[in-house]
């Protein structure tokens, strides 16, 4: 599983434009309370390119995406 979070980590720099700089678990399997159909929770933080900060149009300072 491990390396399909990678691949899609690496599927969300590619399509978003953003370089994930921090990746890490979180929700039940990060606090060793998973159930047997719990997904898997990753939260990153990310930098997009100098110009994206340095234009006047407003964009959104947060990716959500469900991956399955």
């Amino acid at each position: 599983m491990r390396e399909e979070i990678i691949n899609k980590l690496n599927v969300i720099e590619q399509k978003e434009h953003v370089k994930i700089i921090y990746a890490v678990e979180s929700g039940s399997r990060a606090w060793g309370f998973e159930s047997t159909d719990s997904d898997y929770d990753v939260r990153f933080i990310y930098v997009r390119d100098k110009k994206e900060y340095l234009c006047l149009d407003e964009k959104s300072d947060v990716i959500q995406l469900p991956i399955d």
